[in-house]
């Protein structure tokens, strides 16, 4: 079994914590906008990270979950 150097090993939880920012961000009713201009950050940066492209700091996401209102942890499960 031959493995694929191109393939991103961490891609699966970058897509699920993407996956998780997004519902949390709908769930307290916050729209893209607001969060990336509150964190600050570029908004196509803001929009990998939800689509699970981007490649954030541990400061990224405890910024986003301090502006969504949600623990860290609940971003990363």
């Amino acid at each position: 079994m031959s493995s694929d150097l191109t393939e991103d090993p961490w891609l699966h939880d970058r897509q699920r914590i993407g996956r998780a920012i997004r519902d949390a961000r709908m769930t307290h009713n916050l729209t893209q906008e607001a969060v990336f201009l509150a964190v600050p950050m570029n908004r196509s940066y803001y929009q990998d990270i939800e689509a699970g492209d981007g490649n954030p700091t541990i400061d990224t996401l405890l910024a986003i979950a301090s502006v969504i209102g949600v623990p860290l942890a609940e971003l990363v499960r």
